[in-house]
């Protein structure tokens, strides 16, 4: 009798500690699958299509040869009625393209061959010459004749111009900022900041950098000073 007692308790004694230790375990499980977070919930997935311009390409259709192989082909009307259209459309060029669900219509085309190259503007601090942005393959980015912002890379995220740069006296902190494109053809670039405050929110206006016209002399050619003082 007292064995079958103390068998019966050994028993109970296991039962119970065997629902402490699974409950304990299935708590746990519950808690990790609730408190997980995707990380796309954090930072978005790029879903920008890059390719070229297709020769298909007409006034409302835009054909992309994708860079995974594809060969798509969009609707232009939405994108052309919001003019979310930058840069023009040209066989060839490279463009970034955002699209709907089913990659059947085109929301924002961006030729990147416009985006490149050398885009000025007067100096902000006092007009007297030209500072910008040097946009280059391989979303490589420079300053123009800026002492203050070292521009350093540059690409297109989700339809938005993302660049990265470094402040003067910033401690070589690099800043990471979006902008979204108002306005990009052949010689006008502008764009403004996202996601600040109205306060800090900035609008960048450009023109397409070109060399400054000769002076016309007039047929007049400049003397050859006789002065030894000169002769230097």
């Amino acid at each position: 009798m007292r064995k079958s007692l103390f068998i019966g308790v050994m028993v109970a004694g296991i039962m119970m500690l065997g629902s402490c230790f699974g409950g304990g375990k299935s708590n746990q499980t519950v808690v990790y699958d609730e408190d997980s977070t995707d990380i796309e919930d954090l930072v978005p997935r790029d879903k920008t299509i890059y390719g070229l311009c297709g020769p298909a390409t007409a006034m409302n259709t835009l054909e992309v040869l994708t860079d995974s192989g594809d060969t798509l082909h969009l609707s232009l009307t939405t994108a052309q009625e919001e003019n979310q259209v930058f840069g023009g459309l040209q066989s060839g060029d490279r463009l970034a393209v955002m699209t709907n669900p089913d990659k059947t219509v085109a929301t924002k085309v961006i030729n990147l061959n416009t985006l490149l190259g050398d885009w000025v503007m007067p100096d902000p601090l006092d007009g007297s010459a030209e500072v910008g942005i040097r946009i280059k393959e391989g979303g490589v980015a420079e300053s123009i004749e800026m002492t203050n912002i070292f521009y350093r890379t540059w690409k297109i995220y989700n339809g938005n111009l993302e660049i990265l740069s470094v402040r003067e006296g910033g401690g070589d902190e690099e800043e990471l900022n979006l902008y979204e494109l108002l306005i990009l053809g052949a010689d006008t670039l502008a764009y403004k900041t996202i996601g600040k405050m109205r306060d800090e929110e900035e609008t960048f206006e450009y023109t397409r950098w070109k060399p400054k016209p000769k002076i016309d002399l007039r047929g007049l050619e400049l003397e050859e000073s006789l002065d030894e003082f000169n002769k230097i």
